[in-house]
């Protein structure tokens, strides 16, 4: 006798909508990385909401400040959680691709001998500064170089771009992300209180806020109190210390690959190293290739407003996702020495472009 085949229960979700029971749902029925990617998106969304209703805290580090509310909230549904450290290192490395596309060659070029010198030695002097006193302080090189990067160059971009040749860990990036947001967000509250003070001019303080503060869209805040032409100089400061972003990583990744390949001779290893970064990330590459794209006008203006907006995005994005690894708890232990490291750093950057600024007047 036939049995008779009673037919399947309809899958339905769980009735009570906790973060564990909806990444069981999730599981196996959506790709691995769409929760992660889903969860971005919203953190970006959120980053401009935060900024229509806040003008004066830029969208990416309301980005990254939503990231660490989220994440200290336990408000990461699990599913998501797993694929968000690959969907952040991609967004970020797309926007800093992309963020090539706002630099232009003449541009800087329009800056001037004596300004671009002011913004190269005080990016070297801070670097090299804040790297001398992070081994007094004696915190790990991966965790000074970092704070080092972020802090004289752009921020957490600069972080997440060297974090592959630092061979950082999660700790590192999320320590480091952490100090140079609160860090930049307290540059840009004070550098525009400080201009009376000091006797700066508009286009003075648009300088200093471009050479000094971390975040571009920290700069903007900052700058903003002078008006648009202040700030139209600063962004033009601040992307110049970009560009040496390209530079400074490919330096370190070859004085990184020149030291695995003497210690592997020294041991008597004939054999190439496994595991060399590249002398220049492929990212890095893409960088140079849209900033060499705008400089010989190959992008249509018509094209420039979308760009922008992608940028912007996939970087809030990205910070957003980097917010998240950032447990308030877990850091406040391990913040102390390299609290010291950053506030010494952003001292150091905004004391030599202002003595800079200063000189060339």
């Amino acid at each position: 006798m036939a049995q008779i085949q009673t037919p399947a229960a309809p899958v339905t979700p769980p009735t009570r909508w906790s973060s564990t029971s909806l990444s069981e749902w999730l599981a196996g029925r959506v790709p691995g990385w769409l929760p992660g990617l889903g969860l971005v998106a919203l953190g970006a969304l959120a980053s401009y909401a935060g900024h229509k209703f806040v003008p004066a805290i830029g969208v990416l580090t309301w980005a990254v400040f939503l990231g660490i509310a989220v994440a200290n909230l336990g408000l990461v549904p699990a599913a998501a959680a797993r694929s968000l450290p690959a969907i952040t290192k991609r967004t970020l490395r797309i926007g800093v691709v992309l963020l090539g596309f706002s630099l232009s060659l003449s541009t800087i070029a329009a800056l001037g001998l004596p300004l671009i010198a002011v913004i190269v030695l005080t990016l070297v002097g801070t670097l090299v500064g804040t790297l001398w006193l992070g081994s007094r302080l004696r915190l790990g090189w991966p965790r000074r170089l970092l704070i080092a990067t972020g802090f004289s160059i752009c921020g957490a971009s600069a972080i997440a771009a060297m974090e592959e040749t630092a061979r950082a860990d999660e700790d590192d990036v999320a320590v480091s992300v952490a100090l140079v947001t609160v860090c930049g967000t307290a540059a840009m509250v004070l550098i525009p209180l400080l201009q009376a003070p000091l006797g700066l001019t508009d286009t003075q303080l648009g300088i200093w806020a471009g050479a000094s503060v971390h975040e571009v869209g920290q700069v903007v805040g900052a700058a903003g109190p002078a008006g648009a032409t202040a700030v139209a100089i600063a962004i033009a400061v601040k992307l110049t210390r970009v560009l040496c972003l390209a530079p400074v990583v490919a330096t370190f990744s070859a004085l990184h690959r020149r030291q695995v390949v003497r210690t592997a001779s020294a041991s008597g290893d004939t054999d190439r190293p496994a595991g060399l970064p590249p002398l220049v990330p492929l990212f890095v590459i893409g960088f140079l290739v849209c900033v060499g794209l705008r400089t010989v006008g190959a992008v249509p203006a018509v094209l420039d407003a979308p760009i922008t907006v992608v940028q912007q995005t996939t970087l809030a994005a990205a910070l957003f996702g980097m917010g998240t690894a950032v447990h308030v708890k877990t850091l406040a232990g391990a913040m102390g020495r390299a609290f010291v490291l950053a506030v010494v750093a952003t001292l150091t950057v905004a004391a030599l472009s202002l003595a800079g600024i200063l000189l060339i007047a």
